[in-house]
């Protein structure tokens, strides 16, 4: 079920936000989401989003996705090594991200600050996994059979959350961030993700001559 998508809130002027993130912290301790009683049609359709089906067979092969997939593990492999485990990690991100309206770039700097890509990460609230997901999620919206610590799950509670919060703060990312990590109104976490996605994951894919021409010539859909 694809939840509706982000809409980014324009609350800082470029070179403000510019400044701001050239002094974000390089990392920041993993949060805990703070606990809230949900309105059961929003419980409802957090249940639904967390449990769809996995991405498909063979997601990352497609063809618009493998320069993504290529470049982002390029980039990772220092964090994860195992080639298949950073494929199926990056390729989880990506489809996870996307069918909850997500930045799968911004979605791999909430990664980066909450657990470092360390798949059994801990914090000292209990948070667990890449996304640092409370425990208490898998009772409001889930199962108490889900392991947080799967890969999967973890990344579908991860951006069903985080879609929540932004829905929540009407696009606002900066204080969806804040919701996500259980510091609404501190600046530190936001800056953090912001300053690691900037950092290290900002993608723009490579256009050809013949792909650019292909696109030209290609007609409109409107939809």
């Amino acid at each position: 079920m694809m939840l509706p998508r982000l809409r980014f809130v324009a609350s800082f002027s470029a070179a403000a936000f510019a400044a701001v993130v050239a002094l974000a912290p390089l990392s920041a301790r993993a949060g805990a989401q703070a606990e809230e009683q949900l309105a059961p049609a929003v419980a409802t359709l957090m249940s639904r989003a967390i449990s769809d089906q996995p991405a498909p067979a063979h997601y990352a092969a497609r063809p618009e996705l493998r320069a993504w997939v290529a470049e982002m593990s390029r980039r990772l492999a220092a964090r994860i090594p195992d080639a298949r485990e950073r494929d199926d990690f990056l390729s989880t991100v990506h489809y996870e991200a996307t069918r909850a309206g997500l930045d799968p770039q911004l979605v791999l700097g909430v990664i980066q600050t909450e657990s470092a890509f360390h798949k059994y990460a801990l914090s000292i609230a209990g948070a667990r996994g890449y996304m640092q997901v409370m425990p208490f999620w898998t009772k409001s919206i889930g199962s108490s059979e889900h392991n947080l610590f799967h890969l999967r799950t973890n990344l579908r509670y991860g951006c069903v959350i985080l879609r929540h919060y932004l829905d929540i703060e009407s696009g606002d990312v900066f204080r969806a961030l804040g919701r996500y990590n259980g510091s609404l109104g501190q600046v530190d976490y936001p800056m953090a993700v912001v300053g690691a996605m900037n950092r290290s994951w900002l993608y723009a894919p490579v256009v050809t001559t013949s792909t650019a021409l292909g696109a030209a010539a290609a007609p409109t859909v409107t939809r």
